[in-house]
């Protein structure tokens, strides 16, 4: 497990209960601090990390030593981490768990993959409704693991499927990557929504309107329009949109209450993947000719310094149209 940020200290004690796992991050003070305490107090306080779970040390050791890695970095640092493993000659068989776009390419992490460890690579991501806090504490959790090749996805599942930790496999990597990513932007609006105390019937009725957009999306880049429907589509999305613990619903919450974004991500501590997606989603769909308001009003209001309200305002005032187009 490469990154220990609180999602990727959560697998790794999921993990590590069926499986010998290294958990490796680049940060030295975690590094020694887990190794004293047997917790992530950085990042996933209050969560004994297993006396199986080897603390890595060496970037080297932990990725030579490992069958299959998993890149649990945020978006940010996905390609640096790939290079590095890259051209240290240890590329393995890959599953990442980040969600989003990259920013300036607007690519996909499975399109990153391609990039820097070639087309053939086998790999796949994991993506679902699954806040870090409730896998640590090995509450039910259902996700799904994609990838283009339908039997790593189904070999993957079932070696990490647990009864706590369900994984379902999933051959539509773009569409199960299109749905993780873009309900971060939705999860925004949704906060934004609420914050300003527009009921929940605008709550339903964005959320709904924002799962059209997200299967727009996954459509036109070759998902299939089921995948938007499962784990990885609807149910992210609901989990997203709805949870305290969503850190792109707070920072909808924080905008709606007049706070400025760098004020929300430093009180955050955490990344909020949806702040740098929606500038990227915003930009593909416009080249796409997709029609995406909400995701469009996100935008405006994270990087074009438009205020909350007057976003809604302007969703509200659309013409009305056919709701299935």
């Amino acid at each position: 497990m490469i990154a220990a940020g609180a999602w990727g200290t959560a697998l790794a004690i999921a993990f590590s209960a069926r499986h010998q796992l290294t958990l490796w991050t680049r940060e030295e003070d975690v590094t020694q601090s887990m190794l004293a305490r047997r917790e992530n107090r950085h990042f996933l306080p209050g969560f004994p990390l297993p006396e199986s779970l080897h603390i890595g040390t060496d970037f080297q050791d932990a990725v030579s030593g490992a069958d299959v890695l998993i890149v649990a970095t945020p978006l940010i640092g996905f390609r640096p981490t790939l290079r590095r493993i890259r051209q240290a000659g240890l590329i393995r068989p890959l599953i990442w768990v980040c969600k989003g776009l990259e920013a300036e390419t607007a690519m996909f992490p499975h399109q990153v993959v391609a990039e820097e460890f070639g087309e053939d690579a086998l790999c796949g991501a994991l993506s679902g409704p699954s806040f870090a806090q409730e896998v640590a504490q090995g509450l039910p959790t259902a996700v799904t693991l994609a990838s283009g090749d339908a039997g790593f996805a189904r070999r993957m599942a079932l070696e990490l499927h647990s009864a706590r930790l369900r994984i379902y496999a999933n051959d539509d990597l773009p569409g199960v990557e299109v749905g993780g990513a873009v309900k971060n932007v939705m999860a925004i609006a949704t906060g934004i929504c609420d914050g300003l105390g527009l009921g929940h019937n605008a709550r339903a009725a964005l959320m709904t309107r924002g799962l059209a957009e997200i299967a727009r999306l996954g459509v036109a880049l070759g998902g299939q329009p089921n995948t938007f429907m499962g784990l990885a589509g609807m149910g992210d999305l609901i989990l997203t949109c709805t949870g305290d613990l969503s850190r792109n619903r707070q920072v909808g919450l924080g905008l709606a209450a007049g706070k400025t974004l760098p004020q929300i991500l430093a009180d955050l501590g955490h990344v909020a993947e949806g702040v740098s997606t929606a500038r990227e989603v915003a930009r593909l769909a416009a080249q796409l000719r997709i029609e995406m308001p909400i995701t469009q009003a996100v935008d405006a209001v994270l990087h074009l310094d438009v205020a909350a309200a007057e976003a809604v305002e302007t969703l509200l005032s659309r013409d009305p149209k056919s709701e299935m187009q």
